[in-house]
């Protein structure tokens, strides 16, 4: 016999040893073990908590507090010995008991939501809120959490992949990837105080159109008062009839207690969405834990039907609905007429991303947010290297922009102490900053510093590279010059094959390989030298960005510098976008082959988004570039954007975003590699860190590209929300490359997407 079926004789026979009650027992709803006591001349309830992570001491304390405060609770009755509650064994039950009087009324779920109700509910949870008082007036054991505790709604993204349904799958996605962007940031400013934790519609007693008491605290914990808000919210929308307009109301009687933050309003609607999320995945998980208990699924269905109607609304309409004030009219999207005005003032060959653009309005850490709330995963926007809007890095440009901000002719710390510190992340001879505005600007310099060293004017660069949107830094760009609109290759570059070891002229990963594609370079060379040429430098990747974010194989930078410098030329490593951490095993990408560079260049991630770049160099190739005509940039330099570059390298530094660049590009490649097994659609995976790449091809022996799958597939994953792109000179490699404060939620949630939407295309 299970505890369930053993409940209402053990019960029973604990009643009477030690409360001395007699009377018929009936299984009530609810989470433990609740039982409808009908004895001679009263009804009562026996409460027997099976949980033991329960904290039953601190639900008496809340459930005092109210009952003074004259709210409509069940108090517990002393059994015979005086305590209120005990611990019981009897059989296969064990929990801790208590008898609570029996209040009158109607639970909730049993008469639906007219407006009257709703407000009443909103309301008494006002009222529920006032009573419990503030944070200051916590009480014991309060701050603990729980599988329900609204806050931490993420715990239960695993579960997400035991739901046999996919497309009930991408809207749970949907709701905690909501939660997770839209509210849990933003709770801790929320106003706090001690919660009921679980105002469900089987918890609050209705007599009339008025909730008549107050049920089950045993969820009550300290957190953000407006999850108790939408957790009353979330059930009230799986009553029939029930839709924003009408749940308002239930806001609105909240409101005549206590008035909702701005805050609050922002987070209320993606808190709904948790919690029903949150009620699915438990009893989903319980299912497999305990298929037959009696009352755990009894909101299993109208769950997933509120989950249906709600999970595809935009956050920003929703709220507007949900708290109805005057003022509240929010962003407006606009798309066709920023569209047509963009037509109007912008070049046209200015690209927009994706097949129904977005009108971004703000972003945060690892999320962008369009004009609608609606927010986007950011997996493709490395320039925002330690997050979008960082406040760190916001407060170091705003506090320096307001006491000053020149230029390089004038002495100031900043300059000094962030050359010093770039510095320090290099091998020496690498000692000698010049900054610029951009990675293109610091790549012309390179391009500059490396022929006034050498005396010569010819570069090495490999196929498919893309160094920037200079006139000189196009001509050193195959992906440029060999793509649409381009001219072809300027006689002064040389373009050495592509190192790619899937779809190249040599394949395989094998120590081979790089020494191979090494020859190529030496080849190359001397095909320039036979000409008359002379080199002054190679430029490279560590790993190649539009190219198709292939990794270089091992040897061959060590090759190529080789046969580069007996030529004469320098070597000369855009770290552009592969730098400041983001391949994990080491701050720079060359790093990871051993080898030190005579320039390296920066831009992109180090300022995070303010226009920001460098270069540095030994102090042998600047005194070379000191011919007597000045270089100086007028914003390169200043002392904003040396603030800016400092703090990004602190935040570097001390949230150890190298090595979550490593941990989570670890995970991410594992799980891409079992995506590749199961899908033939991926050809090939590749990359380092948070630098990766996904090929798509149509056959994987012809390697046909699969560019349009590749499209379609950017495109319904924006849908899902999640930002990726394409790139490589096929249009076919999926490129990840995501601001470095990403979370293994999230790594989980792209890949449980990308299977999905894999299984379409390829089917």
């Amino acid at each position: 016999m299970s505890p369930q079926d053993h409940a209402i004789p053990a019960s029973a026979g604990l009643l009477e040893e030690h409360w001395g009650l007699t009377g018929d027992l009936e299984r009530l709803p609810g989470e433990n073990i609740n039982l409808l006591v009908r004895t001679a001349d009263r009804r009562l309830v026996v409460k027997i908590t099976t949980d033991p992570q329960a904290d039953v001491g601190l639900e008496e304390l809340a459930l005092g507090r109210l009952e003074d405060a004259g709210m409509p609770v069940p108090r517990s009755l002393p059994a015979l010995d005086g305590r209120c509650h005990l611990e019981v064994e009897r059989g296969e039950l064990r929990g801790i008991m208590r008898v609570q009087r029996f209040l009158d009324g109607t639970p909730w779920r049993d008469l639906g939501s007219t407006p009257e109700r709703l407000a009443s509910v909103g309301r008494m949870l006002g009222r529920l809120h006032g009573a419990l008082g503030s944070k200051g007036d916590a009480l014991p054991g309060s701050g603990r959490t729980h599988r329900w505790d609204l806050a931490e709604a993420g715990q239960h993204r695993p579960v997400i992949e035991l739901h046999p349904d996919r497309v009930v799958r991408e809207r749970l996605e949907r709701c905690l990837h909501l939660h997770a962007a839209c509210a849990a940031p933003w709770l801790p400013h929320c106003p706090r105080g001690l919660l009921h934790g679980d105002p469900n519609d089987e918890n609050l007693l209705i007599d009339g159109h008025c909730v008549s008491g107050v049920l089950d605290l045993g969820d009550c914990l300290e957190g953000a008062l407006v999850q108790d808000l939408a957790i009353c919210l979330s059930y009230a929308f799986q009553h029939e009839g029930v839709d924003l307009d009408r749940a308002s109301s239930l806001v609105e009687g909240y409101e005549s207690v206590r008035r909702l933050e701005e805050t609050e309003t922002e987070v209320l609607f993606p808190l709904v969405l948790g919690r029903l999320a949150t009620s699915s995945l438990i009893g989903l998980a319980r299912r497999r834990e305990e298929p037959g208990h009696r009352t755990w699924f009894s909101h299993e269905d109208s769950t997933l039907a509120a989950i249906e109607r709600l999970a595809g609304l935009a956050p920003e309409p929703a709220r507007r609905r949900l708290c109805r004030r005057p003022g509240m009219i929010g962003e407006s999207s606009g798309v066709e007429a920023l569209l047509e005005a963009r037509r109007e003032h912008l070049g046209p060959s200015l690209s927009v991303s994706y097949h129904r653009p977005l009108h971004l309005v703000r972003g945060s850490r690892q999320y962008l947010y369009s004009a609608d709330g609606e927010p986007y995963l950011d997996l493709v926007n490395n320039v925002c290297h330690v997050g979008h809007c960082h406040p760190r890095v916001v407060e170091a440009i705003s506090g320096q922009a307001a006491i000053l901000n020149t230029n390089t002719r004038y002495l100031h710390e900043n300059i000094q102490a962030f050359a010093a510190e770039l510095a320090d992340t290099l091998p020496e001879p690498l000692d000698t900053c010049f900054f610029v505005n951009s990675g293109s600007e610091a790549n012309e310099l390179a391009l500059r510093l490396a022929r006034a060293a050498t005396g010569s004017s010819d570069m090495l660069v490999i196929d498919g590279a893309y160094h920037g949107s200079t006139s000189a830094c196009v001509a050193m760009s195959p992906y440029k010059f060999d793509g649409p609109g381009g001219t072809g290759r300027p006689d002064w570059v040389h373009v050495v094959p592509s190192p790619d070891g899937y779809r190249g002229e040599i394949r395989g990963d094998a120590d081979t390989t790089g020494d191979g594609y090494g020859l190529e370079v030496a080849r190359v060379v001397g095909e320039a030298c036979a000409k008359g040429r002379s080199i002054a430098g190679f430029l490279a990747e560590p790993i190649l960005s539009c190219g198709g974010q292939i990794p270089l194989p091992r040897g061959f930078l060590a090759a190529a510098f080789e046969h580069v410098r007996k030529a004469g030329g320098l070597a000369i490593v855009d770290e552009v976008q592969v730098g400041f951490g983001r391949v994990g095993e080491a701050f720079w990408g060359f790093q990871v082959h051993d080898v030190v560079p005579d320039i390296v260049v920066m831009g992109k991630p180090i300022g995070n988004g303010h226009p920001l770049g460098a270069v540095v160099t030994s102090r042998r190739i600047a005194e070379a570039f000191d011919n007597g005509m000045e270089f100086f940039s007028t914003f390169g330099g200043n002392p904003v954007s040396c603030a800016c570059g400092r703090a990004v390298l602190e935040v570097v530094r001390e949230e150890g975003l190298q090595e979550r660049a490593r941990f989570l590009g670890g995970r991410f490649l594992e799980g891409l590699r079992a995506l590749q097994e199961r899908h033939e659609l991926v050809g090939d995976v590749r990359g380092q860190g948070l630098f990766l790449g996904v090929e798509l091809v149509r056959d994987r022996g012809t390697l046909e590209p699969a560019d349009a799958e590749a499209e379609e597939l950017v495109n319904r994953m924006k849908d899902r929300g999640v930002l990726l792109s394409t790139d490589g000179p096929l249009h076919n490699v999926i490129k990840i490359k995501p601001p470095m404060v990403l979370e293994p939620d999230d790594v989980d949630m792209c890949l449980r997407l990308l299977d999905g939407v894999l299984e379409d295309l390829g089917s």
